[in-house]
């Protein structure tokens, strides 16, 4: 599958804008930017070895963390994986519906979610 990069954020500004309105009104201070791949920094810093692959991911102190000392901080960054993503999809459904998952992921993160509360979150929005 193959489209193109002005395609793909139009996606995932789709996928973020289909969001219930309160968590994208309560986001503060992060940043969701669309890359081809992961840096090889990333993929260090998550101790990724060849054939893992990572659809997105949020890179910050999550809100539940946050202080009245959080001020004059960079953004937090939630990045979206456009290639592994594409591989990961055969249709355009799927690829928008992968994609909405990835953002739906990356935003709980951001909330201070682990992975396992976000999977749990997944299967009660998705039955």
């Amino acid at each position: 599958m193959n489209i193109s990069d002005k395609e793909f954020r139009n996606i995932v500004s789709r996928a973020i804008d289909s969001l219930p309105p309160n968590y994208i009104k309560n986001m503060k201070n992060v940043a969701i930017i669309v890359e081809d791949e992961p840096t090889a920094e990333q993929r260090a810093k998550l101790k990724l070895v060849n054939g893992m692959t990572l659809y997105g991911l949020y890179e910050g102190i999550p809100l539940i963390r946050r202080s009245g000392n959080y001020n004059l901080v960079l953004p937090d960054k939630i990045t979206i994986f456009k290639n592994p993503i594409l591989e990961a999809s055969g249709n355009l459904a799927d690829l928008k519906a992968h994609v909405k998952r990835v953002v739906w992921h990356e935003i709980g993160h951001h909330y201070g979610l682990s992975d396992d509360e976000i999977h749990k979150l997944e299967q009660t929005r998705t039955k």
